[in-house]
């Protein structure tokens, strides 16, 4: 088991994801259009749309919604044309973030995101600035007070379907993969009958940045508070060791 990734605890992410729930229905909303409008609507046919409902069934979205979500876009030949666009930069002393947009007007997101760097004392960077700090991995979180299997157990099951590493913290476990496996790793744990708290391809930091000054806090906060208010930000990804802050 090596160094793990600094994921919050499970409490904390559980708070800040029902506080959002709203947002994270509409995020997923549009990524099952995507995926359907891309691959088909059969999820055992179109991995991008089994990713999805993955996504989807650890953020608790009913299976109707997401059935009707299906649907909807399968059907749905004159829907909005969305589009995935990637911003990198960096916050105050240098920290590294990626924002991955889902949007149908790239000048609206464009502006978004310019706005929420310049007003947290950021900025912009050119595509691969900072992506070369991070590594793309498929991450299952695992709440241990949702889990009735031995942490053993469990660790052997998810190495033997192809996971690279297993990590354990007080109130959660973490599994991670290479993006390709994820999916097998994913129904592997599925299978088990072992609810998972989050699962999804991530872009996960390969060391952290602690900030000593209130301020820069303070400015990296906003950032990330209104790069989450725009509902075309799908995910923020960043290095800020924020256990030290």
């Amino acid at each position: 088991m090596s160094g793990h990734s600094k994921f919050a605890n499970i409490k904390h992410k559980k708070e800040k994801n029902d506080a959002a729930k709203g947002k994270i229905f509409t995020i997923i909303g549009r990524e099952i259009a995507v995926a359907v409008k891309e691959g088909g609507p059969d999820p055992a046919n179109n991995f991008k749309l089994a990713a999805v409902i993955a996504k989807a069934k650890a953020a608790n979205m009913p299976n109707d919604t997401i059935e009707r979500g299906i649907k909807k876009a399968a059907g749905d030949t004159n829907s909005a044309n969305y589009e995935y666009i990637t911003y990198e930069g960096y916050g105050p002393s240098g920290i590294a973030i990626i924002v991955n947009t889902l949007t149908d007007n790239k000048n609206r997101t464009a502006a978004d995101v310019r706005a929420a760097f310049s007003k947290g004392n950021g900025n912009i960077g050119t595509p691969g600035c900072v992506s070369f700090m991070f590594d793309q991995k498929g991450q299952i979180i695992i709440d241990k007070e949702e889990c009735e299997m031995d942490a053993d157990d469990l660790m052997m099951a998810a190495l033997d379907a192809g996971a690279e590493d297993f990590n354990e913290e007080d109130d959660s476990f973490e599994i991670l993969t290479d993006p390709d496996t994820f999916e097998d790793v994913r129904k592997a744990v599925e299978e088990l009958g072992v609810p998972m708290a989050e699962a999804e391809v991530k872009q996960i930091p390969q060391t952290y940045t602690a900030l000593s000054d209130p301020k820069d806090v303070a400015s990296l906060q906003k950032i990330l508070d209104l790069l989450d208010d725009s509902d075309d930000v799908q995910s923020v990804y960043h290095n800020w060791d924020e256990e030290e802050a």
